[in-house]
């Protein structure tokens, strides 16, 4: 089922527009690639409405805003909602400042994704305005958050996926976790933000958005275990990662997913 996902990305190379942070752009355009969708990294106003409309997927990452970037991500946004086409959400930071937090808030409220993809503290802080959240980084496990992210799902009506040493998504009512990954991932920036574009290029192919969410976290975990078997660090694991994105395949996957 991952595997057949994997295949029609390949096949139909899904335009997948990003409204991004610039820390991560180059990283999740080539992640994008790797697995074979077609990413897009644009945020004028002037054309967000124009690239939302030819899109198959948009994903809005708050990590960098600015007052233009936010409008930008509203005027995407409510074009992909109207089209029906997955949007996800990476609330980056969320809880950190009020701004992150209620920008973050808003865009669950208009624009209505169908994935929030976040760590534990972000998506605690998304659902009660405040948390643990270090900066971006999450000071919480996503067990811990199990119940608040079954919550926020059910009251946005969308998957919540959560990342850390397992992974939990759900849909508010249906429960996956996937345990697989591997320790150099956190060491790298943008891995986060790398499963939030690699959800949209699910999306973009996988009308099931549970299922969508889940598969993607499962490409990730793979990839991250296969790339950090051969990483002497952090600089080689981010090569290795796009390596072994590119070159992922169905026994891989058979052999190494860990779905429960």
């Amino acid at each position: 089922m991952v595997w057949e996902d994997v295949q029609k990305i390949r096949a139909q190379a899904p335009l997948v527009l990003n409204i991004t942070n610039y820390v991560v752009m180059n990283t999740t355009a080539n992640a994008l690639l790797a697995i074979g969708a077609s990413p897009v990294m644009a945020h004028a106003l002037d054309e967000a409405e124009d690239m939302a409309r030819i899109a198959q997927a948009l994903v809005i990452n708050i990590g960098t805003l600015s007052t233009h970037w936010v409008e930008s991500m509203f005027k995407a946004g409510r074009v992909a909602r109207d089209r029906g086409i997955g949007i996800v959400l990476d609330p980056v930071g969320c809880g950190a400042t009020a701004y992150r937090t209620e920008t973050a808030q808003r865009l669950v409220r208009e624009v209505r994704p169908a994935v929030i993809r976040g760590n534990a503290s972000e998506i605690r802080a998304l659902l009660h305005s405040g948390g643990n959240t270090k900066g971006v980084d999450s000071q919480d496990a996503p067990d811990d958050v199990a119940a608040d992210a079954g919550e926020l799902a059910r009251s946005a009506g969308c998957v919540v996926s959560v990342s850390g040493p397992v992974d939990l998504i759900t849909d508010g009512t249906r429960v996956a976790r996937v345990a697989n990954g591997h320790a150099l991932m956190p060491r790298v920036t943008g891995m986060g933000c790398t499963a939030s574009a690699i959800t949209g290029a699910l999306l973009a192919v996988n009308p099931d958005r549970f299922a969508a969410a889940t598969h993607a976290m499962g490409v990730m975990g793979v990839t991250g275990e296969i790339a950090g078997a051969g990483a002497a660090g952090p600089g080689s694991f981010q090569t290795g990662f796009l390596d072994a994105l590119y070159r992922l395949d169905q026994a891989q996957l058979s052999a190494r997913l860990k779905l429960g």
